[in-house]
């Protein structure tokens, strides 16, 4: 019997995906962990950047760790690449790749630097594309106070609109949602979608009722501020119902909001552990978004181990998990559903529906692993 050839990839990753506490950070953590459990050697490649230090986890699941540190604004980042590529560039890296003769995946626009490289010209390049990056930006300026980082989001929206054409270089194009490959296919006919990778492994859900409601999010980013901001003051103001608002680095913004309102309260500073069983134990998981971007993980989450979750239509919208969801746009429509669902237990027919769709339907990581092995290999 013929042994079977070894698979190896390159993974250019934006950032160190240990801890796996942020969207982009779980999409590639479980998507490593997956392919590794289909014995796949990965060669990782991260940009070290915002305290994020070298994982032995990370050197356990792939077959070499290589780490490179994102330039600053000091460095001379001149030209008309994004500021998020042009960061991520390192004599090292492109060396590296240079090396064999492996297929290499790009983790987000962020990871494209060389894409380009006319070295590379004959190698499998999968661009795995996390949202559309310019509307990702664009609405990051729409809710910036301050007018430099305001100005930034504006200018480095632009800049990766016109950058998105590097990705012609691309072998094909694993887009995260629905949304987002009628986007890209429109001109890239190499667009195939590979839903979110998480860490959920089936459907744990407690049956009964909760005590309280949760958001749930980093709350230093300005689409979680503002949605928490938003149910702070428009949903929960004059409710009975308990908020739990957990998340790290909440603004004084939303900690000033939240000083006379003693149905809500934050919870900073929590492990991940603890936000998970937040999560399962609370009674309505409330996750509204002003950015139809992407997939959230927030709510692959609420799903997987919670109650009822409410949403608003930005969070859901082509997702696949509408059926699974109470959708609400308006804070009075909230209101009421909130008041509804305070009423209703979470049945073993409710969890067996959930069941029936995050597990047959895409949302498994094994599937997804399946998916980008046959694209690349």
């Amino acid at each position: 019997m013929s042994k079977s050839v070894e698979k190896h990839l390159h993974i250019i990753s934006f950032d160190i995906p240990i801890p796996a506490n942020y969207g982009g950070a779980i999409d590639v953590f479980y998507k490593i962990k997956a392919l590794k459990e289909r014995n796949i050697n990965i060669h990782l490649h991260c940009f070290k950047y915002g305290g994020r230090k070298p994982s032995s986890i990370l050197e356990n699941l792939c077959k070499s760790v290589h780490y490179y540190t994102r330039k600053s604004f000091a460095h001379d980042l001149t030209g008309n690449i994004p500021y998020i590529v042009n960061s991520r560039r390192d004599d090292e890296l492109i060396e590296s790749l240079l090396s064999d003769n492996y297929p290499i995946l790009f983790e987000g626009l962020h990871s494209c630097y060389y894409l380009n490289d006319k070295r590379l010209k004959d190698r499998i390049k999968i661009v795995r594309t996390h949202n559309i990056e310019h509307d990702y930006y664009l609405n990051l300026s729409k809710t910036e106070k301050n007018y430099f980082r305001k100005l930034y989001y504006i200018n480095e929206a632009k800049a990766l609109k016109d950058y998105e054409s590097v990705l012609e270089n691309a072998t094909g194009i694993a887009v995260i949602s629905h949304n987002d490959y009628v986007y890209f296919s429109n001109f890239l006919e190499k667009a195939f979608t590979v839903s979110a990778f998480h860490p959920n492994e089936q459907v744990d859900i407690l049956t009964g009722k909760g005590e309280y409601a949760l958001y749930h999010g980093s709350l230093e980013v300005n689409e979680n501020h503002h949605a928490a901001m938003f149910l702070v003051n428009k949903v929960f103001s004059g409710l009975k119902i308990k908020l739990i608002i957990a998340g790290n680095k909440p603004k004084r913004e939303l900690v000033s909001a939240v000083e006379n309102t003693p149905n809500i309260e934050i919870r900073t500073g929590l492990a991940v552990e603890q936000i998970h069983k937040l999560v399962r134990e609370a009674h309505v998981n409330i996750l509204p978004t002003f950015q139809a971007t992407g997939i959230k993980l927030k709510l692959l989450l609420a799903l997987y181990n919670g109650r009822h979750c409410l949403v608003n239509t930005p969070m859901v919208v082509n997702t696949g998990l509408e059926d699974l969801c109470h959708i609400a746009d308006e804070p009075q429509l909230m209101k009421s559903a909130l008041k509804n669902l305070f009423n209703k237990e979470m049945t073993f027919e409710d969890i067996e529906k959930r069941k029936n769709i995050l597990e047959h339907n895409g949302f498994m990581n094994a599937h997804n692993a399946d998916i980008l092995i046959n694209k690349i290999f």
